[in-house]
């Protein structure tokens, strides 16, 4: 109780003490040595014991919910990857890669700020730096990896190859819905906080939160990419990204940037193998033999739609137990 003091005074409820404990590494084989069957249990009677502090409570009980000053900076993404978009459809030749570049750069001034404000910001700026890298990467093969794949197949590239905007006007798009669904995911996970009766109960409530939050992004992702004429592939990397982003909110940036930079090993790994069978070196030739044996099959997009459906899957398989302890959703 003396070790634990602060953390009681301030809880509101004994779920919100028992994530503190969980936090901390607290498990049901510790709460025995206290002569409780659980950490829950723990945590009721360290909730009965120690005082509330009640001016702090009540001062955030009638704290209204501000309203989101985040919704513009999501939108942002949005709005200049279809500003890019149009000024690349009316314009050509030099004019047309200079407005190709200033887009590019607009475009991630605008998710820096997206990612910096709202439910997509990391508390207390807890992110892999290395994470920023990943996902610029993941982006720019999306936009022209598949062409880059296709050509260096064929004895290439000779020249540039060709670029295809679509998937990343898509995933801009759907950075908003992103945000909405994250703030929803944190707030109805919050409020199973207060009304859970014990760690499993809230376990089992958040699990079905998080498919169908996922699940809700998907579909608007879809709907965005529809008119884009994209590929499953960008489906599958907005699945990735989004699973990242939440797992980075809620306190687990480590396993989000590693799931990232093995999604990019993947497809850097994928090229290689193909300019690596061009060496005159005996048995070099069979390093491309997988990489072929896709794109024979499905074409150069089935590269990044195995990659980062993979990736996405491991991370939701992860985020499933990570995000259905309380103590990823305690407010700071």
């Amino acid at each position: 109780m003396h070790r634990h003091r602060e953390l009681c005074e301030r809880a509101v409820d004994p779920l919100e003490v028992a994530a503190g404990l969980e936090a901390q590494g607290f498990t049901d084989r510790t709460a025995a040595r206290y002569r409780h069957r659980d950490v829950f249990s723990l945590a009721e009677e360290l909730y009965a014991r120690v005082p509330r502090r009640p001016e702090e409570v009540r001062v955030a009980e009638d704290r209204p919910e501000p309203v989101a000053p985040w919704a513009l900076a999501v939108l942002a993404p949005g709005a200049v990857a279809a500003l890019a978009w149009l000024g690349l459809a009316l314009t050509h030749g030099p004019v047309r890669a200079a407005v190709g570049a200033a887009g590019a750069l607009a475009l991630g001034g605008a998710l820096f700020l997206a990612v910096r404000h709202g439910p997509l910001r990391a508390p207390g700026g807890r992110t892999v730096p290395a994470a920023r890298l990943w996902a610029l990467w993941l982006l720019a093969y999306a936009v022209g990896g598949d062409g880059l794949l296709a050509e260096v197949l064929t004895g290439g590239p000779d020249d540039l190859w060709e670029l295809t905007p679509g998937p990343l006007l898509g995933l801009a798009l759907a950075v908003a819905p992103a945000a909405w669904c994250a703030h929803l995911f944190a707030r109805r996970a919050r409020r199973r906080i207060a009304d859970s009766r014990g760690l499993a109960d809230f376990a089992a409530a958040v699990r079905p939160l998080l498919l169908g939050t996922v699940s809700l992004q998907l579909l608007a992702l879809a709907a965005l990419l529809l008119p884009t004429g994209a590929g499953p592939g960008a489906l599958a990397l907005g699945a990735l990204l989004l699973l990242a982003r939440l797992l980075t909110v809620h306190g687990h940036p480590e396993t989000a940037s590693a799931a990232l930079a093995a999604a990019c090993a993947a497809e850097v790994l994928a090229l290689a193998s193909v300019l690596s069978s061009r060496l005159p070196v005996p048995g070099f030739d069979a390093l491309a033999v997988p990489v072929r044996a896709v794109t024979d099959a499905w074409g150069p997009g089935a590269v990044p739609t195995l990659v980062c459906g993979a990736a996405a899957l491991g991370l939701l398989a992860h985020a499933t137990g990570s995000l259905a302890r309380a103590s990823a959703h305690t407010t700071p």
